[in-house]
């Protein structure tokens, strides 16, 4: 068996969870390998609505061995805050189905405040961060001054580390940036509380995925975020601090490429994003409330974790292309296409306009990005409800046609589609 990797194409809340959910069924291990609590799955089941941001949404599943990964950074809080809720609705999360790489960072409060801050300190640059402590974590690891999940079962080595970490940006929250001191013997009481809980969910994660890959057990890689928010290939500086591509899952768990087997691209039927930074597609004003909805829907265009009205457009295939270059894409998911039923005709962007050419790759430099006009072409809608299709057969003829439009452009062949939340709600083509 090989290692499976599912991955957002566009900027993230692609529907990486409903998609991750649904391949569990068939996983020994579902591993995420990057982000933090930054990220945010929703998966359905029946009436039931899970919201996720670390633990992998393999966890639904009883039997299936969910790991958080090296690539991760941590915040123990949350991660135990979303552990006891799962735990109260009745989802197994101990230590026999829910781990924790060794070598996986953590998140302090000292984190936090410094996001805050330093978003505070960009004013109308601000990159538009969940103010979760995900970009100093990733900088101190970077830094070789990072804290490792490795010290959650030894608690003098952890309550010395995270003192001397406190102390340490404690200085540059007074003196640079103006703000209170954190208590120090008050976090690191917390933390040692924190650590008498997860110390016994650690393991040595690539060791585990070892196992399982030569005893021929599937694994299931779960990405967050997405390809433009690729800290190297993503719309610098406007991207997370990690690497949510195929390359990151590699690295983020502790795997070599020979075992790779599909790398399964998530791409919304139209495009979304939240924070800052050039977006060719974007819509606004009804067309915008259109595709993202009020807010009254829990599946309505609003962050999971930040609650923030996501901005919203046209599909853009230039994206897509950037991503299967980026990744090596096997296949190709599409979600919510059942938003874009009701709708006259769907414009899809094929190339950007810029300064009277045509591209069909994103400048590097953001301000050409941001000059790019999209090129649409313009398909045919459908009237039709599709929520309760299931064979891809029974979809309206134009419905069909978008879908054969985007596995011909792209050239990656569509084997998922999802008309609803529901875990039921996938067409399965291929």
């Amino acid at each position: 068996m090989a290692l499976d990797i599912v991955l957002g194409t566009q900027w993230g809340d692609e529907g990486k969870g409903h998609i991750t959910d649904l391949l569990a069924a068939q996983a020994s291990i579902v591993a995420r390998y990057s982000g933090g609590d930054n990220a945010g799955h929703t998966v359905a089941i029946g009436n039931e609505t899970y919201k996720l941001h670390l633990i992998p949404s393999g966890i639904i599943h009883a039997g299936v061995t969910c790991l958080i990964g090296n690539g991760v950074v941590v915040n123990p809080a949350v991660m135990l805050r979303e552990m006891d809720d799962l735990a109260a609705r009745g989802i197994d999360v101990s230590p026999r189905q829910l781990l924790l790489s060794r070598k996986a960072h953590l998140i302090t409060p000292a984190h936090i405040a410094l996001d805050k801050a330093r978003e505070v300190q960009r004013g109308d640059a601000a990159i538009g961060t969940t103010q979760r402590g995900i970009g100093p974590a990733y900088t101190d690891k970077a830094n070789r001054t990072g804290l490792r999940a490795d010290l959650l079962d030894r608690e003098d080595d952890l309550a010395t580390a995270v003192r001397a970490h406190l102390d340490h940006h404690n200085e540059t929250l007074t003196q640079l940036y103006g703000q209170e001191p954190l208590d120090v013997e008050q976090n690191v009481a917390a933390f040692l509380g924190h650590a008498r809980r997860l110390a016994p969910h650690l393991i040595d994660g690539e060791l585990l995925i070892d196992e399982a890959l030569r005893a021929g057990a599937p694994v299931l890689a779960e990405g967050a975020q997405g390809t433009l928010l690729d800290i190297d290939h993503g719309t610098y500086p406007f991207v997370t601090s990690s690497s949510p591509t195929a390359g990151g899952a590699l690295t983020g768990l502790g795997v070599g490429p020979k075992h790779v087997g599909r790398v399964i691209g998530v791409a919304k039927a139209f495009t979304s994003r939240v924070g800052s930074g050039p977006f060719p597609t974007e819509l606004e004003g009804e067309a915008a409330v259109r595709l993202r909805g009020t807010g009254a829907n829990p599946w309505d265009e609003y962050g999971t974790t930040t609650g923030r009205p996501r901005r919203v457009g046209w599909l853009d295939l230039v994206i897509l292309h950037h991503a299967h270059r980026i990744n090596s894409l096997t296949e190709l998911v599409i979600t919510k296409l059942d938003i874009l039923s009701g709708m006259e005709t769907v414009p899809v962007c094929v190339a950007y306009e810029l300064e009277g050419k045509q591209i069909r790759h994103i400048p590097t430099d953001l301000a050409m990005l941001a000059r790019c006009k999209p090129v649409y072409q313009i398909l045919p809608g459908w009237e039709e409800d599709i929520m309760g299709v299931t064979q891809l057969q029974d979809l309206p003829a134009n419905a069909q046609q978008y879908v054969e439009f985007l596995a011909a452009e792209t050239g990656i062949p569509v084997s998922h589609i999802s008309v609803g939340p529901g875990r039921e709600q996938f067409i399965v083509v291929a």
